[in-house]
């Protein structure tokens, strides 16, 4: 049905192709084997038609209108054809399903182009690509390329183009008929380019996908294209009664029997069987009658190529029917206007494509400028309290001097000193708030696109919700009701997601000790080792590390304040990425920086190791690094509180202790464990 126009061009051509050598016992027998099971169609198109809109699914309306047209194709004639086509077309207006106005449209194109007017077959073609392309629904699109591809006069290459993107949106769709054709046509348009093995490879794949699908008439046109890729006219006629074996009477039509009795003919042409040749080609004619035009010029040719030298006056008859038909079907002025409007149509998709770029640009841009000025404002804001931080050490080093020299006042003045170096931990909490900003900015923005985009996706179809109840769809729209219910969960997930992330900064920012609750210490470890990631990456764009994370599976929850913990984790996962970025910039190109997490529970305990493949800690000051503002990090980077608050709050806190493994050079490994 569709690889008419295909298989007429190669009737009209001797040896196209020199294939190789094969025996075609195995090929006969396997798609003779689907014969019997393949199915008939007792119901005339009426009937069909009349049922045709009562079925819910697309992919059964479309199936149903290839019933149709499947049973009207066994006639092939083109008034009659258009009578169904423009029957169908109504009725899926009437019935507001652009789907199968879509589909049908596509095939009046078809005919029209089958029948000698390319120009508008190829107009209306469009049109439905465009109707197509606005469903959404890629059965029917690709239906539409198929059609495309069968009907376009110009570059073959361009014909392939269309054949491959149809056969992307059938194969998505699970249409197995249309699949199966376009495998067809891909191969014969290669067997018309002079590719051979690209011709047998796609054919191959269409017939083994007919026998699988059990699709005779799929099977019957791949097997005559793979015949035209033989030389020996004995393997091609062998090929082609094999073809014309398969043909099943739908409807009472002989159409499916021209091509393989043309075929047939010209193979016996070629033996120099001209008796054998000439019964074929009559048969072929008779069967064509007042079909498409497209049907009847093989026969007229392989009729006039019979008679020559045996009978001038037919030869001379049939050389002129011949010419004629060729002439109204072949026109190189028609054909023009179809590749004009072809390269309309590329254009046209070039500038919607351009269209849609520009918009998600814009969208892009007004999301960065309002992120931009989101991060200028905090910058502003962790500035100052950077500064006040500054401000603050130096007054406690001011401090600590007037300690010396006023001895008699030393009670209230390490009552001040206590006073202050509690706002420095709170300042502290603040400053590694900073330093999460650019993870939780990068790890909230995952579920926000989520909620917008299904938020957009059921504005689409609400839309279309009320359409089907204004038609009266009920079952349809209870369906579009549950994909949108089932949308809005999925809002309320990603925005509990994103809700989550937000209370988790807030309450990494509170004051006060907080309750100890059951915690998921490998969903704690994995959050914040990612946000500590991210946030190193948004102020070094070259930075990046490998991270490793070995999580126990059976780990129980403990019990512990959790946005104490946090800030335990963060301090452990900062110190261990600025460890391996300064290694970074001295190792050279060999060096790969490398952050791992392991999890375990042992004797009653959850222990988390948190390692890093950096430059170490010297042995000299390992025993210092728990002390109150001591840091190797150069003046302006560290307060010398992290590790110092790490302490306190594992071991204080929750009666747990914390331990360092390192080697100068090579590594450090922090171990906390805290009680279950």
């Amino acid at each position: 049905m569709k690889k008419l126009i295909l298989v007429i061009f190669c009737l009209l051509i001797f040896d196209v192709v020199r294939g190789q050598n094969i025996s075609p016992d195995s090929l006969i027998k396997l798609v003779l084997s689907i014969k019997e099971t393949a199915t008939k169609r007792p119901e005339n198109p009426d009937s069909i038609l009349r049922k045709l809109f009562l079925i819910k699914s697309p992919a059964g309306r479309i199936r149903a209108v290839y019933d149709i047209i499947l049973l009207e194709n066994g006639e092939m004639k083109f008034n009659r054809a258009l009578y169904y086509h423009r029957k169908i077309l109504a009725e899926a207006k009437k019935h507001h399903d652009p789907i199968i106005e879509s589909v049908i449209t596509g095939e009046l194109g078809f005919i029209l182009a089958s029948n000698g007017d390319y120009p508008e077959g190829y107009k209306t073609l469009l049109s439905a690509l465009a109707i197509a392309e606005k469903t959404g629904n890629k059965q029917a699109i690709g239906t539409v390329y198929d059609n495309l591809g069968v009907s376009y006069q110009g570059n073959l290459n361009t014909s392939i183009a269309y054949y491959k993107k149809a056969l992307q949106y059938s194969s998505a769709a699970g249409d197995y008929l249309f699949a199966g054709f376009e495998l067809g046509n891909i191969g014969g348009t290669f067997l018309l380019l002079h590719q051979p093995d690209s011709a047998r490879y796609y054919l191959i794949k269409g017939i083994n996908l007919a026998v699988e699908k059990k699709v005779a008439i799929v099977a019957q046109e791949n097997l005559m294209s793979f015949g035209n890729i033989q030389t020996d006219p004995k393997v091609k006629i062998s090929l082609f009664k094999a073809a014309l074996r398969m043909f099943i009477p739908i409807g009472g039509g002989t159409a499916y029997k021209i091509d393989p009795m043309a075929l047939i003919a010209r193979a016996y042409l070629e033996l120099g069987a001209r008796d054998s040749a000439l019964y074929y080609a009559k048969q072929a004619y008779k069967a064509a009658g007042s079909m498409y035009l497209s049907e009847r010029v093989g026969p007229a040719y392989i009729l006039a190529a019979a008679y020559k030298g045996r009978n001038a006056d037919s030869a001379l008859k049939y050389t002129d029917i011949f010419y004629r038909w060729r002439d109204s079907l072949v026109n190189i002025d028609k054909a023009q206007r179809v590749q004009a409007m072809g390269f309309a149509e590329q254009q046209r998709q070039q500038e919607a494509a351009a269209q849609r770029q520009a918009y998600k640009n814009s969208l892009r841009t007004y999301l960065l400028t309002a992120i931009i000025t989101f991060f200028l404002v905090l910058a502003v804001v962790f500035w100052r309290n950077n500064r006040r931080q500054k401000q603050t050490n130096l007054l406690l080093n001011e401090q600590k001097e007037e300690i010396e020299t006023q001895r008699d006042n030393l009670e209230e003045t390490l009552q001040d000193l206590k006073n202050t170096q509690s706002q420095l931990v709170q300042r502290e909490k603040m400053a590694s708030l900073g330093e999460l900003t650019a993870g939780i900015a990068h790890e909230i923005q995952n579920p926000l696109n989520f909620v917008n985009n299904f938020s957009d996706v059921n504005d689409e179809m609400i839309d279309e919700l009320k359409d089907e109840l204004k038609s009266g769809n009920v079952d349809e729209a209870l369906s579009l009701a549950v994909e949108i219910q089932e949308n809005e969960r999925k809002i309320r997930h990603h925005g509990k997601r994103a809700d989550s992330i937000v209370k988790g900064m807030l309450e990494h920012s509170r004051t006060g000790t907080g309750e100890k609750q059951p915690t998921d210490l490998n969903t704690l470890a994995d959050e914040y080792l990612r946000l500590s990631y991210h946030g190193l990456r948004a102020k070094d764009k070259d930075f990046n590390a490998v991270l490793a994370t070995n999580f126990d599976a059976g780990l129980p929850k403990a019990n512990v304040v959790q946005q104490d913990i946090s800030r335990v984790l963060l301090n452990l996962f900062n110190n261990a990425f600025y460890a391996v970025n300064q290694k970074m910039k001295t190792a050279g190109a060999g060096y790969k920086p490398e952050v791992s997490v392991t999890t375990s529970s042992e004797n009653g305990s959850v222990v988390i190791k948190v390692k890093d493949n950096g430059n170490g800690i010297p042995e000299a000051i390992k025993d210092k690094i728990m002390q109150p503002f001591f840091t190797t990090k150069p003046t302006g980077e560290g307060t010398g509180l992290g590790l110092s608050l790490s302490y306190d709050i594992v071991v204080k806190g929750h009666g747990g202790s914390i331990h360092v493994d390192t080697k100068e050079g090579e590594f450090t490994e922090f171990m906390v464990t805290l009680p279950l």
